[in-house]
């Protein structure tokens, strides 16, 4: 059942953020890291701008500033030319449409959005989804790929009581996701394997991705459960978020999640 094993190249604070420094920066961290995963044999990766950091809501009333939206392109094309893999785009904290306009511009094949549908307690305060928005501008690019949405996203609450099967299937059915993403409580925490494991029963055969928390210590139980992964904070040196890409961790990671065989 599994799928793609994709690296997260967090992005240094880009203009507009605090923090920043020079675009000649943001690039280097970026593409360093992305050779890391190539070098480690990932599948694929996903840029987010996660240096932004205290972030806009990226909904339609607080957009990100159009320096995000250009950098994450910036970045995406330099980290595709500079390893040949495909790239994703996560545009934080919810910008979809952003993420999808990026997507589109450079070719990339995943977008993940963390609130899709529903609403959801969040630091930046009550995130909405957008997901009819979203669907009219996806069709209006002609983007092909695969749209991930969080169920029950990480740093984040339901504004209200929810029932796990009758939202997972809620996501699968009627937000226009093409896969869905489980994710720890925090960046780097792992998915409780019940919770998969009860989404699984509720959504069938609908790709279920890992969104965090993915290590070499629990991929023999969440690996062959999942249909793709999305991975950082593991592979940095030490485990530390704000270190480089270990490109030794990132190989040990990989072995312990073999590619699929056909």
């Amino acid at each position: 059942m599994s799928g793609p094993l994709l690296g997260v190249v967090h992005l240094p604070p880009l203009p507009s953020a605090r923090g920043h420094r020079s675009m000649a920066e943001v690039i280097a961290s970026a593409v360093a890291d992305a050779r890391a995963f190539a070098a480690a044999g990932f599948d694929g990766l996903v840029i987010e701008n996660f240096g932004d950091a205290p972030f806009h809501k990226g909904t339609i009333g607080d957009p990100v500033p159009p320096d995000a939206t250009a950098g994450l392109a910036v970045a995406a094309a330099q980290v595709a030319a500079a390893t040949g893999l495909p790239v994703g785009v996560n545009c934080l904290r919810n910008d979809g449409m952003a993420a999808l306009g990026v997507a589109a511009v450079v070719g990339a094949r995943w977008v993940r959005v963390n609130v899709l549908a529903g609403a959801y307690v969040t630091d930046q305060g009550v995130i909405e989804g957008e997901a009819a928005r979203l669907a009219g501008y996806r069709r209006r690019l002609g983007w092909n790929g695969m749209l991930l949405a969080d169920y029950l996203v990480k740093h984040a609450a339901p504004l209200a009581p929810i029932d796990v099967a009758t939202g997972a299937k809620d996501i699968a059915e009627r937000s226009g996701a093409d896969g869905l993403v489980l994710s720890g409580a925090r960046t780097g925490q792992p998915v409780d394997a019940g919770l998969l494991d009860a989404v699984r029963a509720a959504v069938g055969a609908f790709p279920i991705w890992l969104g965090s928390g993915l290590t070499a210590d629990n991929a023999a139980t969440l690996w062959p459960r999942c249909d793709g992964a999305i991975v950082g904070t593991w592979c940095k040196r030490d485990g530390r978020l704000a270190e480089p890409v270990d490109v030794g961790r990132a190989r040990t990671l990989r072995a312990a999640c073999p590619p699929r065989r056909a």
